[in-house]
């Protein structure tokens, strides 16, 4: 008997007959392999200017922490199983640990609250109530300067809901700004240029939302005089939001007659869906192409990218990545896991690659841009979803000041706020700003060598 060749099956393939098509079962041969094999992506050789950038890059449901931390601490340290994925990089990056949430309770909210700390039930009366997230912090900085203060990118549209948000980013009276999951939207968004007519329609629309900006102004001053204390307090939080998006209008409506970057599509796989575990692996690769655009031609400097949303997301063959997380302690379900863990890692290095690869001036994109890597939940030994010892890894940044090579080891038992780490990141993106969340200082080991 001859032996099976070795094939491999999309998801999509059908078996069709008399008129009939029947979809397989799940196959072992459909699982896609992890690498970048399907992209033609290829990074520029230098950027259109040197500048400083960030991307807060999130993964759901923790990580094998077990396979994950590494045992020694500070310089020369032995990389973790897991961590051996970005070993040719270990250079670039550092791994942090022990730090976590101090007010906040876990459970499927990590997304909420990792740019935030935010205690969601902090606000009297309130079920949920969420503060400014730190990459809105960087983004006021640096966002007079580009065509987006800062982009905001998940696995699913829109903002999602109380405690299972589609975003990492909130405003200043803590109001999710809504997200986006297709490349070919934000690519369009980006990089393709408007028509007359869109123009037109654009600031159609730009006016209709301004006019009803200045009635919903007008009325609060209004109700402003007939309210008490508190409630006027709660009534300027609105407020500042309503400005919020009065600003950003009026930033759009100065950027609609500059011309866009000019940037050939044709390479990127724009139509991956994200919520398809065939399209998994390049729907990432898409979208991490697409940060590297982005910040290549100065069209923005602030990212936060949410990979998937809690209780959701797929390894890189298809695998429940929530499924798994509540592991139990299972060795099994533990390694599938750190496998899951790994393929995530592997499409991290390969975006870090790009920025290296990339001039930035006299330094590269990678020494000038910040990356974070990170989950707002560690799922333990025993699959628990617990805001403290959360996986971190911080990547670039060394022309801003960052020191890398290391693994910085707090005390768990002692519960130091994350907080003060994203603190230190916007001093380092030129924020001048104190006093972030529950931070109770900055974090000068960062910048040690």
């Amino acid at each position: 008997m001859s032996k099976p060749t070795s094939l491999q099956i999309s998801r999509r393939f059908v078996l069709r007959g008399a008129g009939v098509a029947l979809a397989l079962p799940w196959l072992s041969a459909m699982e896609r392999p992890l690498s970048s094999a399907d992209s033609k992506f290829k990074p520029w050789p230098k950027s259109n200017g040197p500048q400083p950038r960030i991307i807060f890059c999130y993964v759901p449901n923790g990580v094998n922490i077990l396979q994950w931390m590494p045992n020694e601490a500070g310089q020369g340290y032995a990389l973790s199983p897991t961590l051996k994925t970005v070993e040719e990089i270990r250079d670039e990056f550092s791994v942090v640990t022990g730090l976590g949430h101090p007010r906040c309770t876990g459970g499927h909210s990590g997304a909420d609250t990792w740019l935030t700390g935010a205690d969601l039930k902090a606000v009297p009366g309130k079920d949920y109530a969420n503060t400014m997230s730190i990459d809105q912090w960087i983004a006021e900085v640096h966002g007079v300067e580009t065509r987006y203060a800062s982009m905001q990118w998940s696995d699913i549209s829109g903002t999602g809901s109380a405690g299972h948000s589609h975003t990492l980013s909130f405003d200043r009276s803590g109001t999710p700004l809504p997200a986006e999951d297709s490349p070919r939207r934000i690519f369009e968004r980006l990089f393709v240029p408007e028509s007359s007519k869109d123009r037109e329609e654009t600031l159609r629309r730009y006016a209709e939302k301004k006019s009803i900006l200045d009635n919903v102004l007008a009325e609060s001053k209004r109700l402003a005089n007939r309210i008490g204390k508190e409630d006027q307090r709660k009534l300027e939080e609105y407020l500042g939001s309503v400005r919020s998006t009065e600003q950003r209008i009026e930033r759009l409506e100065q950027w609609i007659d500059r011309p866009k970057p000019e940037v050939d599509g044709t390479l990127l796989q724009l139509a991956m869906q994200p919520n398809n575990a065939h399209d998994r692996p390049m729907w990432i690769d898409v979208m991490l192409e697409l940060a590297y655009l982005s910040f290549a031609t100065d069209s923005t400097r602030v990212i936060a990218y949410e990979w998937s949303r809690e209780a959701g997301g797929y390894g890189g063959g298809g695998e429940n990545h929530h499924e798994l997380s509540h592991h139990g302690g299972d060795a099994g379900m533990l390694e599938k896991l750190a496998a899951i863990d790994r393929f995530h890692l592997g499409r991290l290095k390969r975006f870090i690659q790009f920025l290296k690869s990339t001039s930035d001036g006299e330094q590269t994109m990678l020494d000038r841009t910040i990356v974070v890597f990170g989950s707002g939940m560690n799922s333990g030994e025993g699959g628990d979803h617990s805001p403290k010892n959360l996986p971190l890894l911080i990547a670039g940044g060394q022309g801003l000041g960052l020191k890398h090579g290391k693994h910085l080891k707090f005390q768990v038992d002692q519960n130091p706020p994350l907080a003060n780490l994203w603190m230190e990141l916007a001093q380092r993106m030129g924020v001048e700003k104190e006093g972030f969340s529950d931070a109770t200082s900055t974090m000068a080991e960062v910048r040690e060598a």
